[in-house]
């Protein structure tokens, strides 16, 4: 009974044991698509308007450091939420590629839009109340009507006058 007790535990114990090995033996590098999804919710601090997953490192010391750091904490077993509320902190909320989506940050973003589709419907009801207001002040006096046909027979009877000179 005994045996069967301590066989029972030996084969927990290395399970457990293999089960923790791979925890450990999980390492991260640069192009992991863990590390991917962590590098590309930053913004590279050089001005090149990228995120620090496709910032060049030829040409920005800046990411280097950055991907050294990132690839540290992954391997220390920091998740993407630890690592991203620690670069808030340090850097604030400039770094990030995505706005967060509470409080300010969300009204800075949406506000914009919102702006231009109520400025958007305000011109589009002004211009439709000038082309109504147009559209009632063209009506045409009798006088008018008179004169624009005088002047209609006297243009074709010049017209027809010139046609019989060279025709």
């Amino acid at each position: 009974m005994k045996g069967k007790f301590y066989i029972g535990l030996l084969i927990i114990a290395i399970i457990f044991q293999t089960s923790v090995l791979r925890v450990e033996a999980k390492e991260f590098d640069y192009k992991s698509q863990e590390f991917k999804a962590v590098a590309s919710q930053f913004m590279c601090t050089c001005g090149c308007g990228q995120d620090h997953f496709e910032c060049d490192p030829k040409t920005c010391n800046l990411t280097v450091g950055f991907k050294e750091d990132l690839v540290e904490m992954m391997n220390k077993g920091w998740d993407k939420d630890k690592i991203r509320e620690y670069y808030i902190n340090i850097y604030g909320e400039e770094i990030l590629t995505a706005p967060e989506k509470n409080g300010f940050s969300l009204v800075a973003w949406v506000m914009p839009f919102v702006v231009l589709g109520v400025a958007g419907v305000g011109v589009f009801f002004i211009i439709r109340k000038w082309v109504k207001k147009k559209e009632t002040e063209e009506v045409i006096p009798e006088n008018e009507n008179e004169t624009d046909l005088v002047e209609e027979e006297i243009l074709s009877s010049m017209i027809e006058e010139e046609r019989k000179k060279y025709l």
